[in-house]
């Protein structure tokens, strides 16, 4: 395997160092996936176009019809990424977060349930499955006769994946599985479960295993349909294990390692999300332009007033960069990339936060129509608010985005401190060692250096190019400086890493746009990419804002005030409410 595709883009960023090549240029389907992709967004218009009040009736009713589940399965939205040899379109990365882009402008319901599947329901078949697996189930996963669902949260255990106390004891050749998950999208119709275990339940936190569980095994049930805020036509249950016998060839990857599989699922599947949350936004633009030119007050249409056009200048912001990020990040598991999950985390991040705010902002446009049933604002406002928290709640993500860059730059201080016994033992080697430190220090602080600068983009993003650069420096100065000030101890400095990783999603989204926009120059020239240019030039100023409030408040800020005050909220006897 190439040294490219073992290179993450941010990991290596936080380091100083701009691996130009892993972001430019911008990914693009192959011609066999766009022609594919051109039909089934045609024939969805037509599956899905006539369906408006159905989507209402059935997230007013909580319930998504049986036969209409069927029409999904004949059109083929259970296969969309097994591979043809087993029945399926082969949809790579890209495509498949296009087709649910175009889903998600529908309906959210229909988009999590075919995304349940494919996202992360089978995915661990996709990637870790043996032959015989796969040869098993995926042509039944294709056509829908099996539906998947994933099964790792408990109800003590959700972004902490290690407090599983579903457990799997070997016994023979088979392993009894007791326990029960919780929340577990298309539980209700699902036949296929990826199931995660404790196999080593007598340590207390042991090893995690993933397993293929189907619904016909003895032990297997489901709970109620659960009542939930949003996406309520999706058939969300608890489902229960209780001495369930798997055999052994239903082991997905290898016993205790069911973390790194569980890992490898979300990160691959993370594009999916990411498709859904821009065909959203793209749904709540249409929406909210048309009310703009609709809705008329003092006489005029309210698309002129400067506040309305603010909010959808926003929106279009958000949706041109996200919808960058998000193919991006299709793009290098396309490719081949191996080390992608600090990049996957930021689009999910980064995605669902912007269909929040635009759903937010497209109700408030509505006014009071947007507050009533009979239109589409409420229900994509109370769906959309679920992908902050599902699939890694987003403040865990920013810790495993920020803390992972952080392990990296480390790691280089500890062979940084090894060096400095080098020095002693061996001054020639360990002052050349030194030399390399500083020497990438300086550069850092001079921007000298070609690690440290974008080549031959278009002139008319330079400065752009140079606040991508200069940001980029700080960021490396940034981390190595959090690292130092609190070093072990930053596992516990949440706010800190906080703002570290929103400084990195912000520098991976100017890059990433960076990237579409010359992309977009290259095919169309300056004139006719102008807008997205604009679009550009909005998100670079208001990220660099957001950029350096954070660098300031790394040494300047209200953290322990605001921690304090909490502390004595959660000491409820202690705290005089009636004084707020």
């Amino acid at each position: 395997m190439s040294d490219k595709l073992t290179t993450s883009f941010m990991r290596s960023l936080c380091m100083g160092q701009i691996e130009q090549d892993v972001v430019f240029p911008f990914p693009t389907l192959k011609t066999d996936q766009k022609d594919t992709l051109h039909e089934i967004v045609a024939a969805l218009d037509d599956l899905f176009g006539p369906r408006a009040e159905n989507f209402r009736e059935w997230d007013v009713a909580g319930d998504m019809p049986s036969k209409f589940v069927d029409e999904l399965k004949d059109f083929g939205l259970f296969g969309l990424i097994i591979p043809e040899a087993h029945g399926g379109v082969a949809l790579g990365n890209m495509a498949y977060s296009r087709t649910l882009q175009e889903v998600g402008r529908y309906d959210a319901s229909v988009a999590v349930t075919i995304g349940a599947h494919s996202s992360i329901g089978m995915r661990g078949l996709l990637l870790l499955g043996s032959e015989e697996q796969k040869s098993r189930y995926m042509p039944q996963l294709a056509s829908g006769e099996m539906i998947a669902a994933f099964c790792l949260t408990e109800s003590g255990a959700g972004s902490d994946a290690a407090a599983l106390t579903t457990t799997a004891v070997k016994k023979g050749d088979s392993w009894l599985i007791n326990g029960s998950k919780l929340w577990i999208t298309n539980g209700g119709i699902a036949d296929f479960f990826t199931v995660f275990a404790r196999t080593d339940p007598e340590l207390g936190h042991g090893k995690m295993t993933a397993f293929i569980v189907t619904r016909d095994m003895d032990g297997v049930s489901v709970g109620p349909h659960e009542d939930k805020m949003g996406l309520r036509a999706n058939p969300t249950t608890t489902v229960l294990f209780d001495d369930v016998s798997v055999p052994d060839e239903n082991v997905l990857g290898e016993v205790g390692k069911g973390f790194k599989v569980a890992m490898q699922i979300l990160n691959s599947g993370r594009t999916g999300l990411g498709g859904g949350s821009v065909g959203g936004m793209k749904r709540l633009i249409e929406l909210a332009t048309r009310q703009s030119n609709e809705r008329k007050t003092f006489g005029q249409s309210i698309s002129s007033y400067g506040l309305i056009k603010e909010k959808v200048g926003r929106m279009l912001v958000d949706c041109y960069t996200s919808e960058a990020v998000v193919t991006m990040v299709g793009g290098l598991i396309d490719a081949g990339y191996q080390e992608y999950a600090v990049e996957a985390a930021i689009s999910k991040v980064y995605a669902t936060e912007c269909l929040s705010r635009t759903a937010d902002e497209a109700l408030q446009i509505a006014g009071g129509n947007g507050f009533m049933r009979e239109y589409p604002y409420e229900r994509i406002v109370r769906d959309s608010r679920i992908n902050r928290i599902f699939e890694g709640t987003n403040e865990i993500l920013r810790l495993f985005i920020a803390l992972t860059a952080m392990n990296d730059v480390g790691c280089q201080l500890q062979e940084l401190a090894a060096t400095m016994k080098d020095v002693l033992n061996d001054p020639i080697k360990g002052f050349g060692l030194l030399s390399d430190y500083a020497r990438k220090h300086a550069q850092l602080q001079t921007g000298i250096g070609a690690a440290a600068r974008l080549q031959d983009l278009d002139p008319v993003l330079q400065p752009q190019v140079e606040a991508f650069e200069k940001e980029t420096r700080f960021l490396a100065q940034a981390t190595d400086r959090i690292l130092r000030k609190h070093g072990k101890n930053i596992i516990n400095m949440q706010l800190a890493t906080k703002r570290l990783a929103d400084i990195m999603i912000d520098l991976f989204v100017l890059a990433c746009t960076l990237s579409r926009v010359q992309a977009s120059i290259e095919v169309h020239g300056v004139d006719e990419a102008s807008r997205e240019i604009d679009i550009l030039r909005l998100f670079t100023r208001e990220a660099r804002v957001r950029m350096k409030r954070n660098f300031r408040r790394i040494d300047n800020n209200n953290d322990e005030l605001l921690k304090a005050l909490a502390d004595d909220a959660f000491e409820v006897e202690r705290f005089r409410w009636d004084t707020i």
